[in-house]
Parts: structure tokens; sequence; C-alpha cells
């Protein structure tokens, strides 16, 4: 069946309120016309995974403990409410689909088998659909994939829909896709071969596979689907987790004295349960973990709604986790997630 294509969701106010959010430079704004080429879709992920943080906070701090993949509910939360707020992969994917498509770029979804953490490592088999992805083509014929929301390994900057090409990603680690089959996939022919996001930590490690995609698409009732899953299931890794994961971005050296060279991401600052960790361009490090109240100072830009300032974490969870609320407080100022750490306070340094 052929006919208009369904719109977007977010129209030119939208757009006008999000470049301004996310800072997008003025050569990048929707009033000049820029062209659709690779520096322009790259700018818009880098201003966006550098200002919307990937969290999981509405799992951990509100009393319905519901996540709404509503596109005008997600532009609310991710941008008007001017709260620092982000989301987990489905809010800011979606929200970010939306915003591509409002500019005018061909862009789909689609879903992602993720394999899970061992130690820190991607391990075993890939699971069922717990993340998404875009697919741009931009008017040149390229296809990238674009993920703003996978957290600390994500890709940061659109990564091109070829086979085995290695891009720079944070510091020396280095992300390509391959096309190939996973392991547990019983159907092996050319056509059911899926994109494999790899990823090695410098040029003498090997490669290691963290999550898979097909080019079909996926429409928001699959994502509700997917959704219902990662936000109630038991087995669900975010019911139990709270993340945060802010990306940095600046010019490099080479570039600090040219005003037209565009940022990038150059660090990025985490806060898994209680453990704050710190990646400025080479190994990620610990920087605090959150014990003490004398240890409070400022961790993310985040601040939650005035009704979920009282609440805990940890209310039905596993009894491991109920040391946890003690950890984690929030003032009512805009902007501000105040953790127990001894953080320096003018983190972080992109945000006005």
């Amino acid at each position: 069946m052929s006919g208009t294509l369904p719109p977007a969701a977010y129209d030119t106010s939208h757009i006008t309120q999000f470049e301004k959010y996310v800072q997008l430079p003025e050569k990048y704004l929707h009033d000049n016309q820029p062209a659709h080429t690779l520096a322009y879709l790259t700018a818009l992920h880098v201003h966006t995974i550098s200002t919307i943080p990937y969290e999981n906070l509405s799992l951990h701090y509100s009393e319905t403990r519901v996540v709404d993949l509503d596109p005008q509910r997600l532009f609310q939360k991710l941008v008007t409410d001017g709260r620092g707020r982000g989301g987990y992969c489905m809010e800011v994917s979606i929200f970010f689909n939306h915003i591509l498509r409002a500019l005018g770029f061909q862009a789909y979804m689609t879903g992602v088998r993720i394999r899970l953490r061992k130690d820190g490592v991607p391990s075993g088999d890939h699971i069922g659909w717990t993340h998404m992805v875009s697919i741009v083509a931009l008017p040149d014929g390229s296809q990238y994939m674009i993920d703003v929301a996978f957290g600390g390994d994500g890709a940061t900057k659109p990564i091109p829909l070829l086979h085995g090409q290695a891009v720079q990603n944070l510091g020396p680690q280095e992300v390509r896709l391959v096309r190939d089959h996973i392991a547990n996939q019983i159907h092996r022919t050319e056509a059911s071969k899926l994109w494999i996001y790899q990823y090695r930590n410098g040029p003498e490690r090997e490669w290691n596979s963290f999550y898979a995609f097909s080019e079909f698409e996926f429409l928001q009732p699959d994502f509700k689907v997917m959704n219902w899953y990662t936000s109630t299931s038991p087995d669900s890794f975010q019911r139990f987790t709270p993340l945060v994961v802010k990306f940095l971005r600046g010019k490099k050296d080479v570039d600090a004295g040219n005003p037209d060279s565009d940022e990038e991401i150059v660090g990025k600052r985490m806060l898994a349960v209680a453990t704050v960790k710190e990646n400025l361009g080479g190994r990620t490090r610990i920087v605090q973990e959150c014990k003490t109240e004398e240890e409070r100072r400022t961790v993310t830009a985040i601040s939650l709604a005035p009704e979920a300032e009282e609440l805990s974490f940890g209310r039905g969870f596993p009894p491991d986790y109920r040391q946890l609320p003690d950890c984690f407080q929030f003032r009512q100022e805009p902007r501000e997630l105040v953790c127990r750490t001894s953080l320096a306070a003018d983190w972080p340094p992109s945000m006005a």
C-alpha cells in the first residue's frame, strides 16, 4: 500500500525549542535550512546526548513507575519541563526519531537484541528485543545507525551501515557494524543476517559484540510491548539498577581556536547504583562511592518533579538495595540531581 507517510509528532515550534535547549550551533538551525549532511546529523546527535542523559529514574522515583512513550509527553519531560531529565533507550530514541523526521530526515526505527554484561563485559547469547535504534538515509544514498540512548558504551556519533568500517568513539574505543548471524540464530541465510554493533577499547584488543538489529521497521505498538517488559519484568535489570549517563562535549585541542569547528563528545560521567564513574577520553575511573551525607555534591544536572522528591529508591526491591535511599537526595532547584559524593561541583562544564 502506498500513500502519504505518517507525519512526525513535532512541528517547527517543537524544533525551535529543541534547538535552543541542546544549544545547536546557529549554522545548523532549521531556519537556516542546513543541507542534510553527515555533519548536520552528527551535530544533532552530539548535542542531544550531551544535553539529554540516558537515565532510568522514572522506574525508581515515581509513584507509578510507568515509562510513557507518548511523543508529546516525552517532549515535555525531556525539553519543556527544563529539569535536565533524560530517559532510557525507548524514550530518548523515539523522541529523537521524531525530531529527525520533523527536520526532514528519512529515518525509521527498529528493535535491538542486546547481550547482557558479566563483570562489565557483554557476554552470552543475545536476548529479546529490549533496545532500539534509528536508521537514517541521507540524500547521497549513505545510511547510518543512530543510537542516542544506549548509555556509557553507546555510539557518540552516527555509525555507517557498512560492514566492518571502524569509527572512533570515545578515547581509544572504536566501534563498528558487521553483517552476520548471531550465535543463537537457527535460520541462517544471507537475508537473515543482522547488523551487529561491536566495540574494542584499543587497536590491540579483540572486537566484542554488544547488540544486533535488522533493517525491519518497528512501529510504536512494538515499542509499547518492549517497554512493558523492560519496565515491569522481574528479569529486567532496569528495575533494579538506577543509572544516569551524561556525555560531555567540547572541541579537540587542535580545533579550540577555530570558531567554525563542531564540538564532539570528549567524555562521560555515570552514576550506576551508588558508584560515580568518569571517562574523559581514556580509561574509566571510579570518582566516588556514594556513602555518606558529608560527601554530597552535585553529580548530574537533573531534578525530579516535586511529587517525586520524597520517594525513596528500594520499595519492593531485594534487600541488598535497601541501603540506597540514603545515597540519593534531590533538591528542588531546576536541573540538579544531588548524590552524596565528593565529585567536583562545577560539573557538567557544557551546561550554562
